[in-house]
């Protein structure tokens, strides 16, 4: 796959992932490049601290796109998600980097009153 197809598929997957992140915690999460776009910004975004770089490829090659999140996130905690075709997404990161992720996964379900979020799952 090549040109046009692959950047559809790219962000046809952006999409997928923000739609999968926004049932996930219960907040907005949207295709960046439709809004800011640019060489440093995170594919995704909406979720405060992370910086979110997705690739949905079938021959992925892990630790450039780790070093591609790193290197664009900044201060942000970066991380890929990542899946191929008939695969459930999957996201990889740093081990030095799991604590930091698990609080602003704490931080973002302790500011919303979402359902659906995966800290506390349904409300009854």
């Amino acid at each position: 796959m090549g040109g046009r197809a692959s950047r559809n598929k790219g962000k046809v997957g952006e999409r997928e992932a923000a739609k999968v992140l926004s049932e996930l915690l219960g907040i907005e999460v949207r295709r960046a490049q439709q809004f800011a776009g640019g060489v440093d910004s995170a594919d995704i975004i909406g979720v405060p601290g992370l910086h979110v770089e997705v690739k949905r490829v079938e021959k992925l090659r892990l630790y450039s796109a780790i070093e591609q999140s790193v290197n664009d996130g900044g201060i942000n905690c970066p991380i890929v998600m990542h899946r191929t075709n008939k695969q459930p997404w999957l996201v990889s990161l740093r081990v030095s980097d799991l604590v930091r992720l698990s609080r602003i996964i704490t931080d973002v379900c302790n500011t919303t009153e979402a359902s659906t979020k995966i800290c506390g799952g349904p409300t009854q």
